[in-house]
């Protein structure tokens, strides 16, 4: 694909744009449903717009090329994500206050920086220890909304899922780069076992009860927008960028413009504890991000 940088940063804004409103829509979406009814929703809606892109894109073709092991290993990254990763993260935003959801999870980048040293033999520089330390600090201001009182006043167990969802997610970005199959088979396959695994766990947890008009278009906006076509904004502008680093930079964006969102329309007053914290834990990634060849 030739290179265009002015269509990167187009595609990439789309993504960041979409990225944006997610927190917010998660929080008005369980208003109305359960986690796991969200989720199916959500999952199936993202099924269909990956399965329009293989159409769209011509590569139904690509199906034969794949083996069980091929199938069994998308198994393992659609159990992984979306199932068990938005499982844990919607019971945050159930518990969280979105303001303290949404930056906790934006972590996972130094998360993967400790999972690193065990499963790929990787060892921690002076750099990458100051990053970890620098945002796990930004998560306990947020945690604590600036003081030790604070502390009381949190959900320790809507702090836990919205750590442990950092986890998860590293722990599957680690398995699906990996995975080399087509993109857009790749998260097919992805959604649809993770969409069999939510409904499958929705029918035995919560059974099925058909949500208000507002809970049905929040479900399909998350998977539009979180799941769906974000991801293809993302990879666009990832073919596009004459260098990566001037549209991954932008992801640091998203966290900032999504509290925007949350005090606009949830009418979440931001503390300004949620910024500094959210400011530590960029200030990590970034050191860290800076750290890796030293």
């Amino acid at each position: 694909m030739i290179k265009n940088q002015r269509k990167a940063y187009f595609f990439a804004f789309l993504a960041i744009l979409c990225w944006s409103t997610v927190a917010s829509a998660f929080k008005i979406s369980l208003k109305y449903m359960g986690s796991s009814q969200l989720l199916t929703i959500s999952s199936f809606t993202s099924l269909l717009i990956f399965l329009i892109f293989i159409f769209w894109g011509g590569k139904f073709g690509e199906f034969k090329k794949l083996n069980p092991r091929d199938y069994l290993n998308s198994a393992l990254l659609g159990f992984l994500n979306p199932f068990l990763y938005y499982t844990i993260l919607f019971k945050a935003y159930e518990l969280l206050p979105a303001q303290q959801a949404q930056p906790i999870n934006f972590l996972w980048p130094i998360i993967l920086v400790l999972f690193s040293v065990p499963l790929l033999g990787q060892s921690l520089n002076l750099k990458a220890v100051l990053a970890v330390i620098i945002s796990f600090l930004g998560v306990a201001v947020i945690a604590s909304k600036g003081s030790m009182a604070g502390f009381t006043k949190s959900d320790p167990l809507g702090i836990s899922y919205a750590l442990i969802s950092t986890v998860v997610w590293a722990f599957f970005w680690l398995m699906n780069v990996r995975d080399k199959k087509n993109e857009n088979i790749k998260l097919f396959l992805n959604f649809c076992f993770g969409f069999s695994f939510s409904l499958f766990y929705m029918l035995i947890a919560d059974g099925f009860v058909s949500p208000s008009l507002t809970g049905w278009l929040g479900a399909i906006f998350v998977g539009f927008f979180e799941m769906g076509i974000s991801f293809f904004f993302w990879l666009k502008a990832l073919q596009y960028t004459e260098h990566t680093a001037k549209v991954t930079n932008l992801i640091f964006l998203v966290p900032f413009l999504s509290l925007m969102v949350i005090n606009y329309v949830l009418g979440e007053k931001i503390f300004i504890s949620t910024i500094v914290g959210l400011v530590l834990i960029i200030v990590g990634i970034i050191l860290q991000q800076r750290g890796k060849g030293a």
